[in-house]
């Protein structure tokens, strides 16, 4: 199997799997999430709760397992849906083979006016540099990325393939956008990987402190909205969606999938659990992990967060204890 499109049939036969409600010539081109999937796409339900999210998607072809009934809708049973979901990603979105140069950037690459490149600095293949960036020794630039005018990458930066930088974008030394998500399927015992087909978008005048990494999404984009700062050792995972004028400090981790709306504050350390959204203008105090999605406006602290008024007396009444426990030990 490869890139390009493959049978019903063809893909039952290859997963082990059973077709219902569905032409055994049917051709599908990709992969895509259910909210996203067009007639040619192949998606997946692995927990029966979307399943009305299924039923109104449309995707030509959904994996799911024997307990599932989406009605007439074309559906491919399969023991596992994610794992089958996730082989199906590499069969049709097969990494490309990287193809070096003797030069260090690639002759398709376009390198635009005043543009500052030292030594030792790599640009691959369709790459996009445009004017006034500055490129520190060290950096690497993978295929088919875009940076906008006037960025600068410190030295040590790598952008993986189809990495986006939109204009005036800092991004500091070591750091590493583009890298593959963390996801991963339990099959027979072993953990099997989960192909990261996406790539990461960053808006203009984003700052990137040193030792970063921002994952690309599985599928679609991990972005990072414009004006937004991050500062260093900070983990953003697959998917992520950040909005526009955020403050990240150091050590913060957001796991995948999640959504932070513009004007957020995560302070140091704070962990964020995946599929949640915070809501725009929120604030998350230092060291705290924010385990459900907060409305907007909020201003939470402490693990798990919650209000940080009924955090503070929580810790205030805590604190007391020990004279309580005094007290009652005299009688």
């Amino acid at each position: 199997m490869h890139k390009g499109s493959i049978t019903a049939q063809e893909l039952a036969a290859a997963l082990n799997g059973t077709l219902l409600h569905c032409p055994p010539g049917m051709l599908l081109h990709e992969v895509r999430p259910l909210d996203e999937a067009g007639p040619g796409a192949l998606s997946f339900l692995a927990n029966p709760k979307y399943a009305s999210k299924a039923m109104k998607a449309e995707a030509g072809l959904i994996l799911v397992d024997s307990k599932t009934d989406l009605g007439e809708r074309p559906v491919l049973v399969v023991d596992n849906p994610y794992w089958a979901f996730a082989q199906c990603i590499a069969w049709l979105h097969p990494e490309p083979k990287p193809k070096w140069e003797k030069t260090p950037i690639h002759s398709t690459a376009e390198i635009r006016a005043h543009t500052h490149i030292a030594p030792n600095v790599t640009i691959g293949a369709r790459t996009v540099v445009g004017s006034g960036c500055i490129l520190h020794p060290g950096v690497h630039v993978g295929a088919d990325c875009v940076l906008g005018e006037g960025c600068e990458l410190f030295p040590g930066v790598v952008l993986y393939r189809r990495t986006k930088l939109g204009q005036y974008v800092r991004i500091h030394a070591n750091s590493v956008l583009g890298s593959d998500g963390y996801g991963y399927v339990l099959v027979d015992g072993r953990h099997q990987k989960v192909p990261q087909m996406g790539w990461v978008e960053v808006g203009d005048e984003v700052e990137i402190g040193a030792c970063v990494t921002v994952d690309r999404g599985v599928l679609g984009p991990t972005r990072i909205g414009k004006g937004t700062k991050v500062d260093n050792q900070c983990q953003i995972a697959h998917n992520v969606q950040v909005g526009e004028h955020c403050l990240i400090v150091s050590m913060t981790g957001i796991s995948g999938s999640s959504k932070i709306g513009d004007y957020v504050t995560l302070a140091g350390k704070v962990g964020v659990v995946g599929h949640i959204e915070i809501g725009a203008r929120s604030i998350v105090g230092g060291g705290s992990v924010v385990a459900k999605s907060l409305p907007e406006g909020s201003f939470v602290t402490g693990y798990p967060a919650r209000p940080h008024k009924e955090w503070v007396e929580a810790q205030a009444a805590v604190n007391r204890l020990p004279k309580l426990l005094k007290k009652l030990q005299r009688g």
